[in-house]
C-alpha cells in the first residue's frame, strides 16, 4: 500500500493516476475529470510562472465555489505558491487589508456577484494598493475585465511548454513542510490574524475528515461551505482529491437549487450547518426531488437537537449524521464515527481525529496538541506565543467536557465569538467599527438566538450626552464598513454598560436581557 502523499501536488498526481477518467468536479456544464483537472491546474500554474510569480509568492483567491477556485487554489500550490483565500462576503476594505498584509502578487477575483463588483470595491477602498498581478474570474454578469485585470482565459493562455516544464518541477519540489495556506481568522483585539498551515497539515486533516466520513471515489460531494474557508477547503476540495471524490461546488445556497443539485448530480455527501438540513426537511416542495442518494451529512460545532438528527436518518434517508468540532488554527479537531448513535452525535462534537490531542485546562479550556496544530500567526509572533504556550498546547479559548469514551462537548467560549449563519463573528471587530461613528461613547456587541441563523448580533450602544442615533442608523453604519454577517441585527441604546471591578464589560449580564 502506497503512503499517503503529504503535499497537494503529489495528491492531485495521485489522483489523475489513479482515478484518471473519474470525474472530479461537476460544475454546471464543466465536467473536469481528475486527469483533465491536472491538465488545468499545470496551465494555471505555468501561467503564473510564465507571469514572474516565484515559490513562495502570495496568491489570493477572492472568488465563490466555482471550478476557477479549485483549479487556482491547485495551480498556485503547484507552482510552489502559497494560497491566501479570502470571504466573499468581506468589504473591499476587509479585502484590501489581507491583500495588503501579504503582500500579494497575484489576485483572483470574481467579476460582478451578488450584485457587487469586488475588484472595483476593493479599488475603491484602497486605491494605492498595488497587485502585480489580477485576474478575472467570469462569474455574473459583467463580462468586460477592469484596467489592468487579466481575463481568466487570456491568463490561462500565458502558459508554454517551457513554463509547464518549470512548474512541473516546483510542484516536485514542493515540500511538506512549505507554508501551503494562510487562512485569516479575526481574533478577539478586532483585527484578522492569518493562519499559517504547511502542506502536511493541510493534507493531514483533509484524510483525517475523510476516513471519518468515510469518503470514497463513488461518492458525490455537494460543497455548499464556503472553499474561502477551511471546511469548504480542506475538509472540501482537498479531502476529495484524496478521495476520488466528485466535487460538485455550489456559489450561492439556495435549498431548492441543493435539492435539484441533489437529485441531479446523485449527492451522496452533504455537509453544512443544521439550518440546511432543516430547511430541507420543512420545505414543502422535498417529495419533488429524489434524495434517496444522501449518505453522510456533517455538521459543526452548534447544537444539533436529537430530533433533528433523527428525521434526517428517516426522513433523507442519511445513513450516518456527524457533528464536528474545529477552528481555522486546527481545522479538524474532533468529529463523531457512522456508527455513533443520535443521541451521542447530538450532545457532542466527537473524538480527537488528525492525531490531536485534546485535554482540559484551567476553566474548563480546551487545549490541543498534536503535528496539526497551526505553524503560527502572520507576522505575529507574540499572538502565537500566546495562544500555543512552551508545551504545544493550543489554546482554543473554548470551554468544554470530555467524557469517559474521550467524546468531547463544547459548553462554552471563554472567547466572546458567536456563530450567525455559520460564519464566525467576533464582537470586537464590530465593536471597533461602531466606536468610530460620531455619538457612540461606549459599546458591547453580543451573539443572541436566532431561529434561521444560528445567532445574529446585538449591540449595546452607550450614546454621547446629545447625540441623535438611531437604530437604522447604526446599523447602516455597520453594513457600509462590515461584511453582512458582521452586522448587528438589532441594537439596543443604554445609560452605561455593566462592568466588573476591574472595568471588564460583563456580557452574561447583557445575554440575560429579555427583550
Amino acid at each position: 500500500m502506497t503512503a499517503h502523499p503529504r503535499t497537494t501536488p503529489a495528491a492531485l498526481d495521485r489522483a489523475a493516476g489513479t482515478y484518471a477518467d473519474r470525474l472530479a468536479i461537476a460544475d454546471g456544464d464543466t465536467r473536469l475529470t481528475f486527469a483533465q483537472l491536472r491538465d488545468r491546474v499545470r496551465d494555471f500554474a505555468a501561467a503564473l510562472v510564465a507571469s514572474g510569480v516565484e515559490p513562495g509568492d502570495r496568491v489570493v483567491l477572492w472568488s465563490p465555489n466555482t471550478y476557477h477556485w479549485v483549479v487556482a487554489a491547485l495551480g498556485a500550490h503547484w507552482a510552489g505558491a502559497v494560497v491566501v483565500p479570502v470571504n466573499t462576503r468581506y468589504t473591499g476594505a476587509e479585502a484590501a487589508d489581507i491583500v495588503d498584509r501579504v503582500h500579494a502578487t497575484v489576485l483572483v477575483v470574481v467579476g460582478e456577484f451578488l450584485g457587487a463588483d469586488r475588484y472595483a470595491q476593493l479599488r475603491e477602498a484602497a486605491p494605492e494598493l498595488h497587485v502585480p498581478h489580477v485576474v478575472r474570474v467570469p462569474v455574473g454578469g459583467n463580462d468586460v475585465p477592469a484596467e489592468g485585470v487579466r481575463d481568466w482565459d487570456d491568463f490561462l493562455a500565458l502558459a508554454t511548454d517551457a513554463s509547464r516544464a518549470e512548474a512541473d518541477t516546483r510542484a516536485a519540489a514542493v515540500d511538506a513542510d512549505d507554508v501551503c495556506d494562510i487562512l485569516f481568522t479575526s481574533g478577539t483585539t478586532g483585527r484578522s490574524k492569518g493562519v499559517l498551515s504547511a502542506h502536511r497539515q493541510t493534507i493531514g486533516v483533509a484524510q483525517a475528515w475523510a476516513d471519518c466520513a468515510e469518503l470514497s471515489a463513488e461518492d458525490n460531494y455537494l460543497i455548499i461551505n464556503p472553499f474561502f474557508h477551511s471546511f469548504g477547503y480542506k475538509a472540501g476540495i482537498v479531502a476529495a482529491l484524496l478521495s476520488g471524490t466528485t466535487v460538485v461546488p455550489m456559489a450561492v445556497f439556495d435549498v431548492e437549487k441543493v435539492m435539484a443539485i441533489v437529485s441531479a448530480e446523485q449527492i451522496s455527501v452533504l455537509p453544512g450547518a443544521p439550518t440546511i438540513y432543516q430547511s430541507i426537511l420543512d420545505h414543502p416542495r422535498r417529495d419533488d426531488y429524489d434524495l434517496s442518494n444522501l449518505r453522510i451529512a456533517v455538521t459543526g460545532a452548534a447544537p444539533v437537537p436529537v430530533a433533528l438528527v433523527e428525521r434526517m436518518q428517516n426522513e433523507l434517508a442519511f445513513d450516518a449524521v456527524l457533528t464536528a468540532y474545529g477552528q481555522t488554527e486546527a481545522v479538524v479537531v474532533s468529529m463523531c464515527r457512522t456508527d455513533d448513535d443520535p443521541v451521542t452525535v447530538s450532545t457532542s462534537s466527537g473524538r480527537a481525529t488528525a492525531d490531536f490531542e485534546i485535554r482540559i485546562g484551567e476553566k474548563g479550556e480546551i487545549l490541543l496538541r498534536g503535528p496539526n496544530v497551526m505553524l503560527g500567526y502572520l507576522d505575529d509572533p507574540e499572538a502565537t506565543a500566546a495562544t500555543i504556550d512552551a508545551d504545544g498546547w493550543l489554546h482554543t479559548g473554548d470551554v468544554g467536557t470530555l467524557d469517559e469514551r474521550g467524546y468531547l462537548d463544547i459548553t462554552d467560549r471563554l472567547k466572546d465569538m458567536y456563530i450567525s449563519g455559520g460564519f464566525n463573528v467576533y464582537p470586537a471587530e464590530v465593536e471597533a467599527a461602531l466606536l468610530r461613528l460620531p455619538g457612540v461613547h461606549e459599546v458591547a456587541v453580543i451573539g443572541v438566538p436566532d431561529g434561521r441563523m444560528g445567532e445574529v448580533g446585538r449591540a449595546f450602544v452607550v450614546p454621547l450626552a446629545d447625540a441623535d442615533l438611531s437604530e437604522d442608523a447604526v446599523i447602516a453604519f455597520c453594513k457600509e464598513r462590515l461584511a453582512g454577517f458582521k452586522v448587528p441585527r438589532s441594537v439596543r441604546f443604554v445609560e452605561s454598560l455593566p462592568r466588573n471591578p476591574s472595568g471588564k464589560v460583563l456580557k452574561n449580564v447583557l445575554r440575560e436581557e429579555k427583550s
